[in-house]
């Protein structure tokens, strides 16, 4: 994922409280403001673009993004090759939608597609029926307007994760280079998106509700990974000889 220019959260057309959304299961977690794109080649999410495509143009063409909880990480495919059926994973509660901004179709019917993260929502009931993709009513999670503290909270994220940065890139001036986002809702997103986080780790950063709060929660996970990188490069042998497996005696 990559960063697109996004705003605070959220989009520009009004949106009812509620509303039944085209879900697609991924083994990765989208956040708003952050650009993801994605190669398609299943039937029903074939379906799914074809479908986003007929939309009329006001109209917000976009689906949600759900991290997979348990499922496909275990088993991708079914036997000969073919896709699980959605009723085989599990899905976090909390996502984001993804609006179609690019799309190439491919000889083969397939296509590839560039969206942009736009707004976190929870999942209520889901239909695996109506379509040949899966379809959830959908209840908008709002980002409250960051409070006082957020600007310091997010100074402080943002040493922390020039720090982490220096840590984990060869060349130095890259990190000094790297021009970072003022908004404080913004970078909130960007290092959770960015950062060498779990998916566990990036969905409970997805799921709070608050800009303050998210970015508390990150400096307590780049204090952490700075942390143990450091003990990393302070270890006094090569990394790939602790990665080797012991010889027999």
């Amino acid at each position: 994922m990559s960063r697109d220019t996004p705003s605070g959260g959220g989009s520009g057309y009004p949106r009812p409280v509620t509303v039944r959304l085209p879900v697609f299961p991924l083994g990765t977690v989208l956040f708003p403001g952050l650009v993801l794109p994605l190669h398609i080649f299943e039937d029903r999410y074939r379906a799914l673009v074809r479908h986003l495509l007929t939309l009329p143009e006001q109209r917000p063409r976009e689906f949600g993004v759900v991290a997979i909880q348990a499922g496909w990480e275990v088993a991708p495919t079914a036997p000969g090759g073919r896709p699980l059926p959605d009723d085989d994973v599990t899905l976090h509660e909390v996502g984001c939608t993804a609006e179609l901004r690019q799309v190439t179709e491919l000889p083969d019917g397939g296509y590839d597609i560039v969206t942009v993260g736009r707004q976190r929502f929870r999942m209520g009931t889901v239909d695996r029926a109506s379509a040949p993709y899966l379809t959830a009513e959908v209840e908008w999670l709002p980002e409250p307007h960051p409070p006082d503290q957020a600007d310091e909270l997010s100074a402080q994220v943002t040493a922390v994760f020039r720090q982490y940065l220096g840590l984990i890139r060869a060349d130095p001036e890259e990190e000094a280079s790297e021009q970072l986002p003022e908004d404080p809702t913004v970078l909130s997103h960007l290092v959770a998106a960015t950062a060498a986080l779990t998916l566990a780790d990036r969905q409970r950063l997805l799921a709070i509700d608050g800009t303050a709060a998210r970015l508390r929660a990150e400096l307590r996970l780049l204090t952490r990974e700075a942390a143990l990188l450091r003990q990393v490069r302070a270890v006094p042998v090569p990394l790939k000889e602790l990665a080797a497996p012991p010889t027999p005696n």
